[in-house]
Parts: C-alpha cells; structure tokens; sequence
C-alpha cells in the first residue's frame, strides 16, 4: 500500500486544489417530500463478533431513464411490479465497522454536493453515538461524488484523524486531468468534485492507496470489482464463519437490476464490465449465503439474495432490538 505524503509536489497540489464550486441542489435532485435536514438514521448488527451499524445519508430521486437496457418495456414492467415510479426514492447509505480499536467508516456520503435530501451522515454517525472526529479510517469503494462528496465540509475535513484508503486505479483515472478532458463534458465534473474531497487529505498525507486484493486489517479485505469506475472495489468482512460483502455500485435500482442483473447506469465507466461484475456478484452471493450491503439499496441496505430462475429476490436482514432497557 502507498501513504501519500503531506508535502507532494507543487503541481500535484495545485492540480488537486482546482476545483468546481459544490453542484446546486436544483441542478442535482428532484424534490423530496416530507424529508429535513435532521432526520438522521443508523441500524446496528452484528457480523460475528463484529458490530456493524448501517448508516443513513439520506435519499434523492433517481430517473429510471439513467438505466441503461434494450428492453424499455421490461423495465417499466419491473417498476409496476415493485410499485415504484420513476423517479425512484434512491437510499445513499454508509456503513461502520467496529473493530479491535478501531471505527472504520465505509464509504462517506454526499456532502453538500447532491441537495438538501441528502447530507445526513454526519447526524447519523453522532445519532449512533460516534463523532466524526472519531473516525480513524475511511474505506471508499469508488470516487464518486455520492461516496467522497462527504469528505468534506466547505474547507473542513469532517473525518481530519482518518486515513482514506482507495485502490490506486481510482486515484490514477480520477486525479488525472487527461482523463477529465476526455470525459463527456456532463462526466467533467465528477473528476473536479473528486479533487475538491481528496485534496485536503492528500496534502495531510491521510490517503492511503492499495492495489487491489489485499488484507486492510484483522478479518477486513479488499476485493476487486472493476466496471462501474476502474478501481470500484468490494469489501469483505469476515469473523466467526460470518460475512457481510460492502457492495458499493454493483446495484443502483433494486426494482428494475434484480429482476434483470444486465441493465446498466449511465455512471458506469465501463458498462460492459459493470454488467459482468454485477451478474457474478450476485450469483456468487446466492450460491453461498452471505450478506451483503450495497450504497443504493433502501436503507437499512443489508440482506442476503436468492435465486428464482433468471432473476433474483432480496431478503433483507431481520430487525432485531436486543439491547437492555435503561434502569431507573
């Protein structure tokens, strides 16, 4: 793995420091009705022996038209069936792991970057007990702004004692301003965007890189998952015979891509891929019984699949409440 050291070179730091004004709320989200600011939400299970707790960042509409398929009229078929509409209520979850001393934050939410629906993690984290500050690793899966955006907060680290890990592939495509000018300029500014939130913890050298498969720490890896970006990466936590696979974007729209695991998003860099990836991890996570937790599946976002012919059906993880009531 690569640490990033606090003094990189001057042209790296004024690369990194370029970037666009945070996207405004009109030009980002639909309106949602009968959502605030405050209205944080976390869910905590066990892995093992390990605690997890599933974190709300909130929700933002998705236009159904950003999926991608030949076959529209199936699509809107899935959508009568899940009785949903486009657009779809769209969950935006983080998730932190507990373990052995440490608070490890998988992916970081939105930021200011998508609109006033979204924006919760920090609220949510403190609602669970765990202040920002006391974040001592950020896993990210991919740099899109919906999993980075929330690094920061205007000028302020919201995690400033964290180290970022990321696969290398998606700092190399990412940072690179060849690869921005070659982006579709509707694409141009998710590299500028992944500047803004990186910047500040390359400088401090808080960026931690890896290369793909490897052990981050006592029962945490990394798994490869190229095709949504090129470093898109899964972890898997594993503890007593237990596993919970951090999915990040194999899925978007649980409605329209269990039915149908071949239809694509927009957002995918490498469509082909993404749908390759998408089709074994799902089939993998069926055949072995595992859980697992995608951003974009409705909050709390955690269960387990199930094949039934050439589609698949989510079970989610069973609420439990075990905890003691407070004695007067």
């Amino acid at each position: 793995m690569k640490l990033y050291p606090a003094l990189t070179t001057l042209a790296l730091a004024c690369a990194l420091l370029t970037a666009i004004p945070p996207t405004h709320a009109a030009e980002a989200s639909s309106p949602v009705v009968g959502l605030t600011q405050s209205q944080a939400g976390y869910h905590r299970f066990m892995v093992g022996t390990v605690e997890v707790t599933a974190l709300s960042d909130g929700t933002i509409g998705l236009d159904t038209q950003l999926l991608q398929t030949p076959d529209r009229h199936s699509l809107d078929d899935a959508l009568k069936v899940a009785h949903v509409a486009s657009p779809l209520d769209t969950s935006v979850n983080a998730y932190l792991v507990k373990l052995k001393g440490r608070l490890i934050l998988v992916d970081a939410g939105t930021g200011t970057l998508f609109g006033p629906s979204l924006n919760k993690l920090p609220a949510s984290l403190r609602a669970a007990g765990v202040d920002p500050t006391q974040i001592t690793d950020v896993l990210v899966t991919h740099v899109h702004t919906d999993h980075t955006g929330g690094l920061m907060s205007g000028a302020q680290r919201v995690y400033p004692n964290a180290t970022v890990h990321v696969d290398q592939r998606e700092i190399d495509y990412w940072l690179a301003t060849a690869n921005e000018q070659a982006a579709p300029k509707e694409k141009q500014a998710f590299f500028r965007q992944a500047r803004a939130s990186l910047a500040p913890y390359v400088a401090t050298g808080q960026v931690r890189a890896f290369d793909g498969a490897q052990q981050l720490f006592p029962g945490l890896r990394s798994v490869p998952a190229p095709g949504h970006t090129p470093g898109h990466t899964f972890y898997a936590l594993e503890d007593q015979g237990v596993k919970l696979m951090f999915w990040g974007d194999v899925m978007h729209a649980a409605e329209v891509q269990l039915p149908d695991p071949s239809v694509t998003i927009v957002y995918d860099v490498d469509p082909e891929a993404a749908r390759t990836q998408r089709l074994r991890a799902f089939a993998d996570a069926a055949q072995a019984g595992y859980m697992v937790a995608p951003a974009h599946m409705a909050f709390p976002g955690v269960g387990r699949l199930r094949v039934e012919g050439t589609a698949y059906r989510w079970l989610p993880l069973p609420y439990v409440n075990d905890a003691a009531a407070a004695k007067n």
